[in-house]
């Protein structure tokens, strides 16, 4: 029965993947387009920021920069002008930017990890669509004091992941009217298809924090566009050098090797640990990558995770290149695909192709045992820790279309023995044509599960009877100068799992409505708001029998204002039911929230509180309580080039039914990173964590009470992106043991 399901299933999917695509043949907009020189032959450049090379004589200077924040459709100030150059040769692009700065000394920006240039500094942002969809953009930002910030952007979820690191070079050259950049991307690390294709497409930003943390772009971007690549312009020359570098072969290995000692609580153990990273392009449209034994430590870990939780797959993120090469292409939701659901690979192979209107990856992995395992009710998620190996496969593939893509997919993880999970699945998304009255997005994602297998208490995989269930997701986006509202709906049938995707909650069917009025700029009482919207929010979720287990109802306010200050207040009219045919209960709250640049060193305060009536699940009651999260980052230039960055997060959640809080859980964390040089940095971690519970009569509930600490310290060089040295030790305590559990850790990469 299930094979004939999934071949209907299949058909249907095909079926729907046409549908939007063939509504979407429509002649291709004009786009403004950036001027470049391409070199015949491989450029002789000095990087160093100065821009005094006679190559960029040639180079045609674009001189159109548009404000975007704090207001938009507007041109750049004069006092700030900037200008790019582009030289492009069979190697790379290399950007030449001339940022003009009334007063040097008000430039911002320290010596900071990498992937922390953030709005608080004064940088350069390159943003470079290879395939020319307009739905994934590679970018780069390099602050004034030369530290970089890398990534990838995907427009459906206006999202950005830093998890890519490229192999970027740029020079910064302060000047005493502002500063100049040379940045030299490599054409091996950008990904494009074979043949014709559409146009390159790219945007430049640039970040002035002195100036209300004015935002200028090349492009004239307005707020009201559903993601940030909207209106990037296309790159002149770049047909007249694809041809000669399509067909050039990039190889890539990066050998690693981590060397652990350990003592846990008085039992001492060592490992030694080699891995290996291979990335083969033999064109352009072509790329191959395997991973053998890839560790990823928590040494490296800003957020540690301490030794009672179980929850550590779903805290990291990710950091391990074989997981990242593909990232554009596979595009997917986390119930789809997590890939921290692989928890410690013993192998793994993958080959990811991409066309001028298609793409498509394949990926295997072994898996050992460890990871965790989720089988999701209505109000509650089993987790188990797998007690033995398994295989990973993910099929993907995909077709664009102008204004549509759609894919499929298929995902399975065997245990062995019959015991196995199977997914196959449908998604896609559909844009309107603009039309100069707003903006609308469709996005969808179907599938359906086959699950054999089971896990015993000791988190063994045994086969057992077939289930088989569905899943359902669909949202609608509407943008416009007065409105920005979201519809989503999400059905999740109650036997429908996916051990390589996120899904904690099955049997439900969930669904959220925002609504948001644009009201334009507001002179307040203590301030003037560049932005002001009115806000309502209703959010749902029942089970298939319709017990609604949490209903809210939240109308509330949002501004943004000056020094990139964005406040937001909600009144909770909401109902939360703990278990099944337990009461739903009143939980009315109010729900506010501010995140703020202070100051050039008071880089970022965020802030977020929620008081009022509180569900306790486990004593299934209602009680005054609240939930307070707390961050601040703070950063120091000292003398000699160096500084310091220290960040401090604080929260605390609380239920009090008496006049004792009969419920709490508090956590502490800093994280102080000094830094040497561009290369060289020191950084610890302290965190604490407690939770309690008192006696609760008449449930008597047994009190408890648990404390963790932890303690790290890492010394890092990184003398290039695939070049990383590190040394760190960790102590953990649990409150519940006598003595802790230390370890130090030494980790090279070096790639070749």
């Amino acid at each position: 029965m299930f094979p004939r399901n999934f071949l209907r299933f299949l058909v249907f999917s095909q079926f729907a993947v046409s549908i939007p695509l063939f509504a979407a043949e429509s002649e291709e907009p004009k786009r403004r387009s950036v001027a470049a020189h391409v070199a015949p032959q491989a450029l002789a450049l000095q990087l160093d920021g100065r821009l005094d090379d006679a190559a960029w004589e040639l180079a045609p200077v674009n001189t159109r920069f548009y404000q975007y924040q704090p207001e938009d459709d507007r041109d750049a100030p004069e006092h700030l002008r900037t200008t790019l150059r582009v030289l492009v040769d069979r190697d790379a692009l290399v950007f030449g930017i001339r940022a003009w700065n009334g007063d040097p000394k008000t430039l911002n920006g320290t010596l900071a990890r990498r992937d922390k240039v953030d709005r608080d500094q004064d940088f350069i942002g390159i943003w470079i669509d290879p395939a020319g969809h307009g739905r994934s953009a590679q970018f780069v930002r390099v602050n004034v004091a030369g530290v970089m910030s890398d990534g990838i952007y995907r427009a459906d979820e206006d999202e950005e992941d830093l998890g890519p690191d490229y192999p970027v070079e740029s020079a910064v050259h302060l000047l005493p009217d502002g500063y100049t950049m040379e940045v030299r991307w490599p054409l091996s690390s950008l990904r494009f298809p074979y043949g014709e294709g559409k146009a390159w497409r790219l945007m430049l930003e640039r970040s002035v924090p002195h100036e209300d943390n004015m935002l200028l772009l090349s492009a004239p971007l307005k707020k009201e566009s559903l993601h940030f690549i909207a209106e990037m312009e296309e790159i002149e020359g770049m047909a007249q050098v694809l041809p000669a570098v399509q067909d050039k072969a990039f190889w890539e290995f990066r050998p690693e090797l981590t060397q652990r000692f350990k003592r846990d609580y008085g039992q001492r153990s060592s490992q030694t640990s080699l891995g290996m990273d291979i990335s083969a392009r033999p064109r352009a449209d072509w790329v191959f990558n395997a991973t053998l034994n890839p560790d990823f430590s928590q040494v490296e870990i800003d957020a540690p995770t301490s030794n009672g939780t179980n929850r550590i797959a779903l805290s990291l993120p990710e950091k391990r290149g074989f997981f990242l090469e593909s990232a554009d292409v596979l595009g997917m939701r986390l119930p789809a695909f997590y890939s921290r659901t692989v928890a410690d690979p013993r192998w793994g192979m993958r080959a990811t192709w991409r066309g001028a209107d298609a793409d498509a990856t394949a990926l295997a992995l072994d898996d050992r045992s460890g990871g965790i395992v989720m089988r999701g009710s209505p109000y509650e998620t089993q987790e188990h820790a797998s007690a033995g190996d398994s295989k990973v496969t993910l099929l993907r593939a995909r077709r664009h279309g102008e204004e549509a893509v759609a894919g499929v997919f298929l995902s399975d993880r065997d245990y062995g023995d019959g015991a196995r999970n199977t997914v196959l699945g449908t998604d896609g998304q559909w844009r309107a044509p603009a039309n100069g009255e707003g903006h609308i997005q469709l996005a969808w994602t179907a599938m359906a599960s086959r699950t054999t297998s089971q896990f015993d208490s000791e988190g063994r995989a045994v086969a057992g009877d077939a289930r088989n269930s569905g899943y359902g997701y669909g949202r609608l986006n509407y943008s416009s100068d007065d409105w920005s509202n979201i519809a989503q709906l999400e059905v999740i049938g109650t036997n429908f799992a996916n051990d390589n995707g996120f899904v904690p909650q099955a049997g439900i069917i969930k669904g959220d409505l925002e609504i948001n009025r644009r009201t334009g700029a507001r002179n307040l009482a203590l301030f003037d708001a560049y932005e002001t919207e009115l806000h309502l929010g209703l959010h749902e979720i029942r089970t298939l029998s319709h017990e609604t287990v949490q209903r809210w109802v939240r109308p509330g306010v949002w501004f943004y204002a000056g020094h990139q200050t964005r406040y937001w207040a909600d009144l909770g009219i909401d109902r939360q039911r703990g278990r099944a045919g337990a009461m739903l209960h009143k939980t009315p709250a109010v729900h506010m929230g501010i995140e703020s640049t202070p100051s050039p060193w008071f880089v970022k305060l965020k802030g977020e509180l929620t008081l009022g009536r509180q569900l306790d699940v486990e004593a299934d009651q209602v009680g005054k309580g609240g939930n307070l999260e707390l961050e601040a980052n703070l950063r120091f230039p000292l003398a000699g080039g160096w500084s310091l960055e220290s960040d401090h997060r604080w929260n605390r959640s609380w239920v009090k039914h008496r006049s004792l809080q009969d419920f709490s859980d508090t956590g502490w964390r800093w994280i102080g990173t000094l830094h040497a040089t561009p290369r060289d940095a020191l950084r610890m971690i302290v965190q604490n964590t407690a939770s309690e519970r008192q006696d609760l009569p008449p449930q008597l509930l047994e009190p408890w009470s648990e404390r963790y600490r932890h303690r790290s310290l890492l010394y890092k060089r990184t003398t290039r992106h695939d070049r990383i040295v590190s040394i760190g030790a960790t102590t953990d305590a649990n409150g519940a043991l006598p003595g802790s559990s230390k370890g130090v850790t030494l980790k090279v990469q070096w790639g070749i």
